[in-house]
Protein backbone atom coordinates (compact mmCIF):
# COMPACT_ATOMS: atom_id res chain seq x y z
CA UNK A 1 0.00 0.00 0.00
CA UNK A 2 3.34 2.37 0.36
CA UNK A 3 3.42 4.89 -2.39
CA UNK A 4 -0.19 4.73 -2.96
CA UNK A 5 -2.54 7.66 -3.20
CA UNK A 6 -5.57 7.01 -1.09
CA UNK A 7 -9.12 8.47 -0.96
CA UNK A 8 -9.43 10.20 2.62
CA UNK A 9 -12.65 8.53 3.45
CA UNK A 10 -12.62 5.36 1.82
CA UNK A 11 -9.27 4.67 3.64
CA UNK A 12 -11.07 5.61 6.71
CA UNK A 13 -13.91 2.80 6.00
CA UNK A 14 -11.50 -0.14 4.79
CA UNK A 15 -11.86 -2.86 7.16
CA UNK A 16 -10.78 -6.84 6.72
CA UNK A 17 -11.58 -9.89 9.12
CA UNK A 18 -9.50 -13.04 9.19
CA UNK A 19 -11.67 -16.06 10.19
CA UNK A 20 -8.86 -18.59 11.27
CA UNK A 21 -9.33 -21.46 13.19
CA UNK A 22 -7.14 -20.57 16.30
CA UNK A 23 -7.19 -16.51 16.06
CA UNK A 24 -10.18 -13.63 14.61
CA UNK A 25 -7.90 -11.27 12.77
CA UNK A 26 -10.39 -7.84 12.12
CA UNK A 27 -9.39 -4.05 12.29
CA UNK A 28 -9.43 -1.16 9.82
CA UNK A 29 -6.86 -0.03 7.08
CA UNK A 30 -6.12 2.82 9.28
CA UNK A 31 -4.57 0.76 11.82
CA UNK A 32 -1.79 -0.89 9.71
CA UNK A 33 -1.82 -4.03 11.02
CA UNK A 34 -4.74 -6.42 12.53
CA UNK A 35 -6.33 -6.29 16.11
CA UNK A 36 -6.19 -10.38 17.47
CA UNK A 37 -8.55 -12.37 19.29
CA UNK A 38 -8.74 -15.95 20.04
CA UNK A 39 -11.31 -17.75 18.68
CA UNK A 40 -13.34 -19.04 21.40
CA UNK A 41 -16.40 -18.21 23.38
CA UNK A 42 -17.45 -19.33 26.45
CA UNK A 43 -21.11 -19.98 27.69
CA UNK A 44 -21.35 -18.89 31.31
CA UNK A 45 -24.16 -20.77 33.91
CA UNK A 46 -26.21 -18.87 35.70
CA UNK A 47 -24.63 -18.05 39.00
CA UNK A 48 -25.69 -15.61 41.66
CA UNK A 49 -22.08 -14.23 42.68
CA UNK A 50 -20.88 -13.24 38.42
CA UNK A 51 -24.65 -10.89 38.95
CA UNK A 52 -23.70 -9.69 42.39
CA UNK A 53 -20.57 -8.24 40.22
CA UNK A 54 -22.37 -7.10 37.66
CA UNK A 55 -21.59 -10.14 34.79
CA UNK A 56 -24.93 -10.71 33.27
CA UNK A 57 -23.54 -12.21 29.91
CA UNK A 58 -24.33 -15.59 28.87
CA UNK A 59 -21.32 -15.60 26.48
CA UNK A 60 -18.21 -14.33 26.70
CA UNK A 61 -15.64 -14.69 23.84
CA UNK A 62 -11.55 -14.10 22.82
CA UNK A 63 -9.54 -12.85 25.77
CA UNK A 64 -12.44 -12.55 28.07
CA UNK A 65 -12.82 -16.32 28.47
CA UNK A 66 -9.45 -16.69 30.36
CA UNK A 67 -11.74 -14.42 33.31
CA UNK A 68 -14.19 -16.75 33.81
CA UNK A 69 -12.47 -20.35 33.53
CA UNK A 70 -13.32 -22.30 36.23
CA UNK A 71 -12.98 -26.29 36.89
CA UNK A 72 -12.13 -28.51 33.96
CA UNK A 73 -15.86 -30.04 34.01
CA UNK A 74 -17.25 -26.75 33.38
CA UNK A 75 -14.98 -25.74 30.80
CA UNK A 76 -15.88 -28.90 28.73
CA UNK A 77 -19.11 -28.15 28.47
CA UNK A 78 -19.28 -25.24 27.70
CA UNK A 79 -15.93 -23.70 25.88
CA UNK A 80 -16.65 -23.59 22.04
CA UNK A 81 -13.75 -23.15 19.55
CA UNK A 82 -16.32 -22.69 16.59
CA UNK A 83 -13.89 -23.10 13.71
CA UNK A 84 -12.89 -26.71 13.53
CA UNK A 85 -10.58 -26.93 10.64
CA UNK A 86 -12.06 -23.27 9.10
CA UNK A 87 -15.42 -24.40 8.96
CA UNK A 88 -18.46 -24.19 10.97
CA UNK A 89 -21.68 -26.87 10.52
CA UNK A 90 -24.58 -25.27 9.71
CA UNK A 91 -26.16 -26.12 12.65
CA UNK A 92 -23.93 -25.34 15.01
CA UNK A 93 -26.12 -23.01 16.97
CA UNK A 94 -23.63 -22.30 19.37
CA UNK A 95 -20.58 -22.24 17.01
CA UNK A 96 -22.52 -19.43 15.14
CA UNK A 97 -23.26 -17.31 18.28
CA UNK A 98 -19.64 -17.22 19.17
CA UNK A 99 -18.81 -15.91 15.44
CA UNK A 100 -21.41 -13.59 16.22
CA UNK A 101 -20.18 -12.25 19.46
CA UNK A 102 -16.42 -12.03 18.18
CA UNK A 103 -17.60 -10.42 14.71
CA UNK A 104 -19.60 -7.80 16.54
CA UNK A 105 -16.85 -7.22 19.64
CA UNK A 106 -14.46 -6.20 16.62
CA UNK A 107 -16.93 -3.75 15.61
CA UNK A 108 -17.63 -2.08 18.82
CA UNK A 109 -14.18 -1.24 19.31
CA UNK A 110 -14.14 1.47 16.32
CA UNK A 111 -17.81 2.70 17.52
CA UNK A 112 -16.25 6.53 17.95
CA UNK A 113 -15.72 6.60 13.73
CA UNK A 114 -19.41 7.10 13.49
CA UNK A 115 -18.38 10.54 14.92
CA UNK A 116 -15.78 11.12 11.87
CA UNK A 117 -17.04 13.33 9.15
CA UNK A 118 -17.54 11.69 5.87
CA UNK A 119 -17.88 8.25 7.87
CA UNK A 120 -20.94 6.48 6.50
CA UNK A 121 -20.05 2.67 7.73
CA UNK A 122 -17.02 0.35 6.91
CA UNK A 123 -16.62 -1.60 3.53
CA UNK A 124 -15.69 -5.06 4.82
CA UNK A 125 -14.02 -7.86 3.49
CA UNK A 126 -14.38 -11.53 5.60
CA UNK A 127 -11.81 -13.93 4.32
CA UNK A 128 -13.16 -17.81 4.86
CA UNK A 129 -11.18 -21.12 3.69
CA UNK A 130 -10.89 -21.99 0.36
CA UNK A 131 -13.49 -24.56 0.83
CA UNK A 132 -15.60 -22.95 3.40
CA UNK A 133 -19.58 -24.06 2.01
CA UNK A 134 -21.86 -21.59 0.59
CA UNK A 135 -23.79 -21.66 3.44
CA UNK A 136 -20.98 -19.65 5.71
CA UNK A 137 -20.42 -16.56 3.50
CA UNK A 138 -24.96 -16.51 3.85
CA UNK A 139 -24.53 -16.91 7.65
CA UNK A 140 -21.99 -14.52 8.19
CA UNK A 141 -23.50 -11.73 5.99
CA UNK A 142 -26.71 -12.27 8.19
CA UNK A 143 -24.59 -11.81 10.56
CA UNK A 144 -22.80 -8.60 9.61
CA UNK A 145 -26.48 -6.95 8.72
CA UNK A 146 -27.52 -7.81 12.43
CA UNK A 147 -24.14 -5.80 13.48
CA UNK A 148 -25.01 -3.03 11.16
CA UNK A 149 -28.86 -2.68 12.91
CA UNK A 150 -27.38 -2.45 15.89
CA UNK A 151 -24.61 -0.59 15.35
CA UNK A 152 -24.75 1.43 12.03
CA UNK A 153 -21.12 0.81 11.39
CA UNK A 154 -21.26 -1.26 7.92
CA UNK A 155 -21.67 0.09 4.96
CA UNK A 156 -21.18 -2.86 2.77
CA UNK A 157 -19.67 -6.78 3.17
CA UNK A 158 -18.35 -8.83 0.89
CA UNK A 159 -16.31 -12.50 1.21
CA UNK A 160 -13.40 -13.78 -0.75
CA UNK A 161 -11.12 -16.69 0.02
CA UNK A 162 -8.01 -16.98 2.34
CA UNK A 163 -5.84 -17.76 -0.28
CA UNK A 164 -7.13 -15.02 -2.62
CA UNK A 165 -6.33 -12.49 -0.01
CA UNK A 166 -2.91 -13.54 -0.12
CA UNK A 167 -2.67 -13.02 -3.48
CA UNK A 168 -3.97 -9.91 -3.50
CA UNK A 169 -1.75 -8.67 -0.37
CA UNK A 170 1.19 -10.14 -2.80
CA UNK A 171 0.39 -8.50 -6.07
CA UNK A 172 0.07 -11.84 -7.69
CA UNK A 173 -2.05 -12.76 -10.09
CA UNK A 174 -1.12 -16.14 -11.35
CA UNK A 175 0.56 -18.00 -8.41
CA UNK A 176 -0.29 -21.16 -5.96
CA UNK A 177 -0.85 -20.12 -1.96
CA UNK A 178 -0.19 -22.10 0.22
CA UNK A 179 -1.80 -20.73 3.04
CA UNK A 180 -1.09 -23.19 6.93
CA UNK A 181 -3.06 -21.96 9.73
CA UNK A 182 -3.82 -23.66 13.24
CA UNK A 183 -6.62 -25.88 11.78
CA UNK A 184 -5.65 -26.39 8.08
CA UNK A 185 -3.49 -26.32 4.95
CA UNK A 186 -4.74 -25.07 1.97
CA UNK A 187 -3.09 -25.43 -1.28
CA UNK A 188 -4.74 -22.72 -4.26
CA UNK A 189 -4.05 -22.26 -7.63
CA UNK A 190 -4.77 -19.09 -8.72
CA UNK A 191 -5.20 -16.97 -12.12
CA UNK A 192 -7.16 -13.94 -11.76
CA UNK A 193 -9.35 -15.77 -9.40
CA UNK A 194 -8.83 -19.37 -7.55
CA UNK A 195 -9.29 -22.00 -9.20
CA UNK A 196 -11.56 -24.18 -6.96
CA UNK A 197 -11.55 -27.60 -8.96
CA UNK A 198 -7.95 -27.89 -8.42
CA UNK A 199 -7.90 -26.91 -4.73
CA UNK A 200 -6.17 -29.77 -2.13
CA UNK A 201 -7.06 -28.98 1.40
CA UNK A 202 -5.27 -30.80 4.59
CA UNK A 203 -7.15 -31.02 7.27
CA UNK A 204 -3.75 -30.10 9.64
CA UNK A 205 -1.80 -27.40 10.80
CA UNK A 206 -0.50 -25.61 13.60
CA UNK A 207 -3.03 -28.15 15.81
CA UNK A 208 -1.08 -31.15 15.19
CA UNK A 209 2.71 -29.27 15.34
CA UNK A 210 0.63 -28.45 19.19
CA UNK A 211 -0.28 -31.96 19.71
CA UNK A 212 3.29 -33.38 18.57
CA UNK A 213 4.64 -30.61 21.37
CA UNK A 214 2.71 -31.84 23.96
CA UNK A 215 3.46 -35.12 23.38
CA UNK A 216 7.46 -34.78 23.41
CA UNK A 217 7.21 -32.61 26.70
CA UNK A 218 5.22 -36.02 27.90
CA UNK A 219 8.48 -38.36 26.71
CA UNK A 220 10.94 -35.60 28.03
CA UNK A 221 9.11 -35.82 31.80
CA UNK A 222 7.14 -32.72 31.77
CA UNK A 223 3.64 -34.53 31.53
CA UNK A 224 2.21 -31.64 34.15
CA UNK A 225 3.11 -28.98 31.47
CA UNK A 226 1.68 -30.72 28.50
CA UNK A 227 -1.82 -29.72 29.21
CA UNK A 228 -1.61 -25.66 29.74
CA UNK A 229 -2.13 -24.73 26.15
CA UNK A 230 0.05 -21.31 26.29
CA UNK A 231 3.23 -23.49 27.41
CA UNK A 232 2.64 -25.66 24.92
CA UNK A 233 2.81 -23.07 22.14
CA UNK A 234 5.82 -21.43 23.53
CA UNK A 235 7.33 -25.00 23.63
CA UNK A 236 6.64 -25.40 20.17
CA UNK A 237 7.79 -21.99 18.88
CA UNK A 238 11.20 -21.86 20.50
CA UNK A 239 12.32 -25.67 20.25
CA UNK A 240 10.39 -26.94 16.79
CA UNK A 241 13.09 -27.07 13.75
CA UNK A 242 11.90 -28.53 10.09
CA UNK A 243 14.75 -30.85 9.45
CA UNK A 244 16.24 -29.96 5.71
CA UNK A 245 16.09 -33.95 5.54
CA UNK A 246 13.86 -35.79 8.74
CA UNK A 247 16.51 -38.96 8.95
CA UNK A 248 19.18 -37.24 8.02
CA UNK A 249 18.82 -34.44 10.81
CA UNK A 250 17.70 -36.93 13.58
CA UNK A 251 20.72 -38.56 12.81
CA UNK A 252 22.86 -35.78 13.08
CA UNK A 253 21.40 -34.97 16.53
CA UNK A 254 21.49 -37.92 17.85
CA UNK A 255 25.44 -38.01 17.23
CA UNK A 256 25.97 -34.61 18.83
CA UNK A 257 23.32 -33.87 21.06
CA UNK A 258 24.69 -30.64 22.67
CA UNK A 259 24.92 -28.68 19.57
CA UNK A 260 20.88 -30.03 19.42
CA UNK A 261 20.47 -29.26 23.06
CA UNK A 262 17.37 -26.68 24.02
CA UNK A 263 16.45 -24.70 26.99
CA UNK A 264 12.74 -22.94 26.92
CA UNK A 265 12.21 -20.84 29.68
CA UNK A 266 8.90 -20.37 30.98
CA UNK A 267 9.23 -18.24 34.14
CA UNK A 268 11.50 -17.25 36.93
CA UNK A 269 11.25 -20.91 38.35
CA UNK A 270 10.50 -23.14 35.23
CA UNK A 271 12.75 -24.34 32.11
CA UNK A 272 12.29 -27.24 30.01
CA UNK A 273 15.83 -28.61 29.18
CA UNK A 274 16.02 -31.18 26.44
CA UNK A 275 18.93 -32.34 27.34
CA UNK A 276 19.85 -35.28 25.15
CA UNK A 277 17.13 -35.61 23.36
CA UNK A 278 17.48 -32.97 20.84
CA UNK A 279 15.98 -34.64 17.78
CA UNK A 280 12.94 -34.47 19.44
CA UNK A 281 12.94 -31.00 17.92
CA UNK A 282 12.93 -32.14 14.11
CA UNK A 283 9.35 -34.00 15.32
CA UNK A 284 7.50 -30.78 15.51
CA UNK A 285 8.56 -29.46 12.36
CA UNK A 286 7.98 -32.50 9.95
CA UNK A 287 4.10 -33.32 11.04
CA UNK A 288 3.04 -30.78 8.67
CA UNK A 289 4.80 -31.88 5.45
CA UNK A 290 4.96 -35.39 5.87
CA UNK A 291 3.09 -36.72 8.95
CA UNK A 292 3.02 -39.99 7.19
CA UNK A 293 6.79 -40.50 7.74
CA UNK A 294 6.93 -43.91 10.19
CA UNK A 295 8.09 -42.06 12.86
CA UNK A 296 4.64 -40.90 13.67
CA UNK A 297 3.49 -44.63 14.25
CA UNK A 298 3.09 -44.61 17.56
CA UNK A 299 1.42 -40.97 17.89
CA UNK A 300 -1.34 -42.11 15.59
CA UNK A 301 -1.87 -45.70 17.75
CA UNK A 302 -1.79 -43.41 20.66
CA UNK A 303 -4.22 -41.30 19.19
CA UNK A 304 -2.31 -38.28 19.48
CA UNK A 305 -2.17 -37.75 15.21
CA UNK A 306 -5.67 -38.19 13.99
CA UNK A 307 -5.85 -36.26 10.65
CA UNK A 308 -9.24 -36.69 9.08
CA UNK A 309 -9.53 -37.03 5.42
CA UNK A 310 -10.78 -34.06 2.85
CA UNK A 311 -13.64 -34.78 0.82
CA UNK A 312 -13.81 -32.51 -2.31
CA UNK A 313 -16.33 -32.89 -4.68
CA UNK A 314 -15.88 -36.77 -5.36
CA UNK A 315 -12.56 -36.65 -4.31
CA UNK A 316 -10.93 -37.39 -1.03
CA UNK A 317 -7.53 -36.54 0.12
CA UNK A 318 -5.66 -38.19 2.83
CA UNK A 319 -5.25 -36.12 5.52
CA UNK A 320 -1.43 -37.71 6.07
CA UNK A 321 -0.69 -37.26 2.40
CA UNK A 322 3.38 -35.60 1.84
CA UNK A 323 2.54 -31.69 1.28
CA UNK A 324 5.14 -32.04 -1.99
CA UNK A 325 2.44 -34.41 -3.10
CA UNK A 326 -0.46 -32.40 -2.60
CA UNK A 327 0.81 -29.35 -4.67
CA UNK A 328 1.92 -31.68 -7.09
CA UNK A 329 -1.99 -33.13 -7.16
CA UNK A 330 -3.36 -29.57 -6.61
CA UNK A 331 -1.12 -28.37 -10.07
CA UNK A 332 -1.61 -31.45 -12.08
CA UNK A 333 -5.45 -30.21 -12.04
CA UNK A 334 -4.52 -26.74 -13.76
CA UNK A 335 -4.60 -26.25 -17.41
CA UNK A 336 -1.14 -27.58 -18.51
CA UNK A 337 -0.10 -24.24 -20.21
CA UNK A 338 -0.51 -22.80 -16.29
CA UNK A 339 2.15 -25.95 -14.71
CA UNK A 340 5.49 -23.73 -15.24
CA UNK A 341 3.95 -20.13 -14.33
CA UNK A 342 2.46 -21.87 -11.44
CA UNK A 343 5.52 -23.81 -9.64
CA UNK A 344 7.42 -20.92 -10.31
CA UNK A 345 5.35 -18.81 -8.17
CA UNK A 346 4.64 -20.42 -4.83
CA UNK A 347 3.68 -18.60 -1.71
CA UNK A 348 3.82 -19.29 1.55
CA UNK A 349 1.43 -17.84 4.24
CA UNK A 350 0.19 -18.32 7.75
CA UNK A 351 2.00 -18.86 11.23
CA UNK A 352 2.22 -22.05 10.77
CA UNK A 353 5.45 -21.65 8.26
CA UNK A 354 6.67 -19.27 10.48
CA UNK A 355 9.68 -21.28 11.80
CA UNK A 356 13.05 -20.62 13.19
CA UNK A 357 16.23 -22.24 11.93
CA UNK A 358 19.16 -21.04 13.76
CA UNK A 359 22.20 -20.25 11.89
CA UNK A 360 24.43 -23.17 14.36
CA UNK A 361 22.30 -25.68 12.93
CA UNK A 362 21.54 -23.95 8.98
CA UNK A 363 22.96 -27.65 7.81
CA UNK A 364 20.16 -30.00 9.22
CA UNK A 365 17.18 -27.08 9.82
CA UNK A 366 15.65 -24.84 7.08
CA UNK A 367 12.86 -22.08 6.53
CA UNK A 368 9.52 -23.04 5.31
CA UNK A 369 10.35 -22.00 1.37
CA UNK A 370 13.68 -23.87 1.58
CA UNK A 371 12.12 -27.17 2.83
CA UNK A 372 8.95 -26.73 -0.02
CA UNK A 373 11.44 -26.48 -2.53
CA UNK A 374 13.39 -29.24 -1.81
CA UNK A 375 10.78 -31.50 -1.55
CA UNK A 376 9.69 -30.56 -4.97
CA UNK A 377 13.10 -30.73 -6.33
CA UNK A 378 13.52 -34.10 -5.47
CA UNK A 379 10.10 -35.28 -6.48
CA UNK A 380 9.65 -33.36 -10.12
CA UNK A 381 13.76 -33.48 -10.87
CA UNK A 382 16.57 -30.70 -10.56
CA UNK A 383 15.55 -29.57 -14.15
CA UNK A 384 12.30 -28.00 -13.20
CA UNK A 385 12.34 -24.31 -12.46
CA UNK A 386 11.02 -24.09 -8.93
CA UNK A 387 10.48 -20.99 -6.76
CA UNK A 388 8.80 -21.12 -3.34
CA UNK A 389 8.74 -17.55 -0.68
CA UNK A 390 7.34 -16.77 2.47
CA UNK A 391 5.15 -13.34 2.59
CA UNK A 392 6.33 -10.79 4.47
CA UNK A 393 4.15 -11.30 7.61
CA UNK A 394 2.55 -14.68 7.63
CA UNK A 395 0.44 -14.08 10.10
CA UNK A 396 -1.12 -10.88 8.64
CA UNK A 397 -1.38 -11.80 4.93
CA UNK A 398 -4.80 -12.97 4.58
CA UNK A 399 -6.11 -9.53 6.75
CA UNK A 400 -3.50 -7.38 4.61
CA UNK A 401 -5.37 -8.74 1.20
CA UNK A 402 -8.93 -8.52 2.82
CA UNK A 403 -8.09 -4.63 3.63
CA UNK A 404 -6.98 -3.90 0.42
CA UNK A 405 -9.80 -5.68 -1.28
CA UNK A 406 -12.03 -3.16 0.88
CA UNK A 407 -10.42 -0.08 -0.84
CA UNK A 408 -10.14 -1.52 -4.39
CA UNK A 409 -14.01 -2.62 -5.08
CA UNK A 410 -15.78 -0.25 -6.50
CA UNK A 411 -18.54 1.81 -4.24
CA UNK A 412 -20.80 0.26 -6.91
CA UNK A 413 -20.29 -3.11 -7.96
CA UNK A 414 -23.04 -5.16 -6.32
CA UNK A 415 -22.53 -8.50 -5.32
CA UNK A 416 -22.14 -10.96 -8.78
CA UNK A 417 -23.44 -14.49 -8.17
CA UNK A 418 -21.88 -15.90 -11.58
CA UNK A 419 -18.66 -13.95 -10.25
CA UNK A 420 -18.46 -14.40 -7.02
CA UNK A 421 -17.48 -10.95 -5.79
CA UNK A 422 -19.01 -7.30 -5.53
CA UNK A 423 -20.52 -5.96 -2.17
CA UNK A 424 -23.57 -6.88 -0.34
CA UNK A 425 -24.78 -3.10 0.46
CA UNK A 426 -27.02 -1.49 3.18
CA UNK A 427 -30.33 -0.77 2.02
CA UNK A 428 -30.18 -2.90 -0.85
CA UNK A 429 -29.00 -6.91 0.64
CA UNK A 430 -29.68 -6.00 4.72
Amino acid sequence: MAGTTLDPRRALSAYGEDYGTRYFKYGPLMERKPRIMESVGLFLEESHLLKMYGVEKQLVVGDEVKKFLGAKSTVARNLVYPLTDGEVKRDDERGWAVIAELTKKGFDQFGELKEKEGFDGFYVTAALSAIAPEYMSEKLLSIHGRVDRETGLIKAFTVIPQPLAVAIAEKEISCVVIESGHGNTQITPIHTYPLREAVVALYRGGAEADAISAEVLKDLGYGDLASDEAVVRKFKEEAGLIPADFNTAVKKAKEDPERFRCKVRLSALTEIDMEDKGWLRFLIGEVVFNPSHEVYESYRKRGVLNIRDARLGDETIEGSLPLDEAIVRSIRKTPTSLHDTLLSKMILSGGNFQWKAPENLRDVAVPSPVKVKRLLTERLGSTISVDVRLTQDPQFSVWKGCVVWSLALPDNYLWNERRGEGWFKRGVHF
